[in-house]
């Protein structure tokens, strides 16, 4: 499943490198593009309770999920 997440905080491109290793790091994610143009993360999810688990990854490195879309 592909999960869109909008994320508020980004303001350059070593936040969206942040936000993408953290969402790789998690075993199930694959596929990561973060946008700082739209503050958004793509990915693609192995299985749906995956998206709890990349929420947090991205709120543990101090950013804020705002929205998710899935």
């Amino acid at each position: 499943m592909t999960v869109s997440i909008k994320i508020e905080g980004m303001h350059c491109g070593g936040c969206a490198n942040s936000v993408g290793k953290a969402a790789k790091a998690i075993d199930g994610v694959s596929n990561v593009h973060v946008s700082i143009e739209t503050n958004e993360l793509i990915a693609d999810l192995a299985k749906p309770e995956l998206v709890d688990a990349l929420k947090g990854a991205i709120e543990d490195i101090g950013f804020d999920v705002v929205g998710i879309c899935n």
